[in-house]
């Protein structure tokens, strides 16, 4: 359970400054405080199994890798129109420009903060809550799609098709008709092209893994940000490999993230994890809606967590 309004208002004040008054160190501790609420819901959120993960690349390699590179993730211009920091705005360069947002997306999985590892292990209803709890929100699938393709297009969800349909088949049908379009026009959030050895996807899936066991399965993720052209046009990180993520799919308009719902959609998967430079089990093209996997509504209290299912927030500006 969340606890008292003051404490959630100071929480989400940490995370508001700037970086120059927030540190690396303080908005760490913030995220470990934030998870601390979230304890009594689950014992497995965090950044996976601490004796069977095996990270490839610690947070200190990370660091140097992109001192030694001249990478630095902080952006002023985008921390004064998102309003806090390691934030991105969305919008559709051909007419907007980055001032014009009125959205703003994590540029990294959560905790968003750069060359910590992805929390995983995380319900949608968790994640959910969450980024409420930051005062961010979840954000609809065509938001995470739009950060990824480098432009915010309008939402597209059909929401005036297979009405009579069950829950189920409205988003399998209306999934197949906005994959028939997408994967003609398939980009990523590098390029045009499917490519190996940019993002982080050339971890390891442990030996004895079953698809989804706490005890076997290691959350052998990256640091966030180690792989720094692994990012859109936009310059939000990591949307291919490393972790998949949740986010909010909705069946109608009551049901948008972006509209002001609470009460929200369906789950819907984003992106791809660790293992894709091995072994590509799916498309990850920025505009693919995945199959009804471990369907639920986003705020169903079983809704899915698994050892490479992470989440990243948005923020509604202006």
């Amino acid at each position: 359970m969340l606890r008292s309004l003051s404490s959630c208002l100071a929480l989400i004040a940490l995370w508001a400054v700037p970086l120059a008054a927030a540190d690396r160190e303080t908005l760490i501790q913030d995220y470990k405080k934030v998870l601390e609420k979230f304890s009594a819901r689950s014992s497995y959120i965090g950044q996976g199994n601490p004796k069977t993960t095996h990270h490839p690349l610690t947070t200190e390699q990370c660091l140097d890798k992109a001192k030694k590179a001249g990478v630095t993730f902080e952006n002023p211009q985008f921390e004064k129109i998102c309003g806090a920091p390691y934030m991105a705005p969305l919008y559709n360069p051909t007419k907007e420009k980055p001032e014009d947002a009125k959205v703003c997306i994590d540029q990294f999985e959560f905790p968003n903060v750069p060359c910590e590892y992805p929390v995983v292990w995380t319900r949608a209803v968790e994640a959910a809550d969450i980024c409420t709890s930051i005062g961010k929100r979840m954000c609809d699938a065509h938001e995470w799609e739009g950060a990824c393709a480098g432009s915010l297009e309008e939402p597209d969800y059909a929401f005036d098709t297979f009405k009579d349909a069950s829950a189920e088949n409205k988003i399998r049908q209306r999934r197949l008709a906005h994959n028939r379009v997408a994967d003609k026009n398939a980009v990523y959030s590098y390029g045009k092209e499917r490519k190996k050895g940019i993002c982080g996807m050339n971890s390891i899936k442990d030996d004895g893994c079953n698809g989804g066991d706490w005890k076997r399965c290691g959350s052998n993720t990256y640091p966030v940000g180690s792989f720094t052209d692994c990012k859109s046009a936009l310059e939000v990180f990591d949307l291919h490999g490393n972790a998949a993520e949740h986010m909010n799919l909705p069946t109608k308009v009551e049901e948008m993230a972006s509209k002001g719902s609470k009460d929200l959609g369906y789950t819907e998967m984003k992106g791809s994890w660790f293992i894709w430079d091995k072994y590509q089990a799916h498309a990850d093209h920025c505009r693919w809606r995945a199959p009804y996997w471990h369907g639920t509504r986003v705020r169903h209290p079983d809704s899915h967590a698994n050892y490479h299912l992470s989440f990243r927030c948005c923020k509604d500006v202006k």
